[in-house]
């Protein structure tokens, strides 16, 4: 099972901030840091601003070496497909082909009012688009052009560059629909990614991305399948509930919905989720200065996996 960590540094987080979990995660020995692709706290004041998630990737491709480094997710209405497949591809090359894009339609209206960003009503459409224009971007040989022309978007005899320093990039696509989503994870994706499930629904989402990919012919074992969830834990009760505190949670709530409470309480449901079919979990860390709590993860919970 792979162990990521996952950050949220739209609640209040500056470049150093991130670059310092960023080191840690690589120090410690998890397989990769991603960050949400957000320009508003949900929440608090947010202090001191947002920071854009591909330049802060940019950042990180260069002052880290083994780790992975994604997005969970970007939205489709922050950046044109064109554009998009540039920065994925530049960061990769930077990075030494260490990245990975997620993507998804986007929901936080207020963040697209805040700072001016368009929020159409209808944006599933876009998603297919993009996930289309991006790969296609990139699939296309060098010395090649790339045309495309959609409900959304055009393009028009593309030069098709840069190309990712990977074959392939890795493209996440996520989230609760019964038919739609596993669709396009069939088509377009490496993975496919449930975003805070509940625990008993797991087996039959994904259930249904593998009958997507029978129906395009497409082997379901080529996919990851992964799940992201809150992480708090510590070596004994006390610590859990300091840390539960310390990101505004109740600890009845977080040993419900997440993976939290003690080390065996953390390693008994990644066993559960490994039943299930999980291959990958993102660990969502909420605070981003208690270094420790990534520390004792790592010693306490990682070296107990299969």
């Amino acid at each position: 099972m792979r162990l990521r960590i996952f950050t949220e540094p739209q609640q209040g987080a500056s470049y150093d901030d991130i670059l310092a979990v960023a080191q840690a995660t690589e120090a410690l020995g998890f397989d990769a840091f991603f960050r949400s692709d957000h320009y508003l706290a949900m929440g608090g004041s947010g202090l001191p601003g947002p920071t854009d998630a591909w330049t802060t990737l940019a950042g990180l491709a260069r002052e880290t070496s083994r780790i992975r480094l994604g997005t969970l997710v970007s939205s489709v209405t922050y950046r044109a497909p064109g554009i998009l497949a540039i920065q994925v591809a530049q960061v990769d090359q930077m990075s030494g082909g260490r990245v990975e894009l997620g993507l998804g339609t986007g929901w936080f209206e207020k963040e697209h009012l805040a700072y001016g960003i368009p929020f159409p009503a209808k944006r599933f459409g876009m998603l297919e688009e993009q996930l289309e224009i991006v790969t296609g971007l990139w699939e296309t040989p060098v010395g090649g052009r790339y045309s495309f022309t959609g409900e959304h978007y055009t393009l028009v005899d593309s030069p098709a560059l840069p190309k990712p320093a990977q074959a392939r990039v890795p493209v996440i696509v996520g989230g609760g629909g019964a038919k739609r989503t596993p669709a396009l994870a069939a088509r377009f994706a490496t993975e496919f990614n449930l975003p805070f499930p509940e625990f008993a629904d797991i087996p039959g989402k994904f259930a249904g991305v593998r009958a997507a990919c029978a129906a395009v012919g497409r082997d379901p074992g080529e996919l990851h399948y992964s799940v992201a969830l809150i992480a708090v834990a510590g070596r004994d009760e006390s610590e859990f509930v300091r840390r539960a505190s310390a990101v505004g949670r109740e600890p009845a709530e977080l040993r419900e919905h997440g993976l939290a409470g003690t080390a065996a309480e953390v390693v008994d449901r990644l066993g559960a989720l490994a039943e299930a079919g999980v291959d990958t979990v993102y660990l969502q860390i909420m605070d981003l200065a208690d270094l420790d709590h990534l520390d004792f993860i790592a010693r306490e919970v990682a070296p107990q996996l299969p």
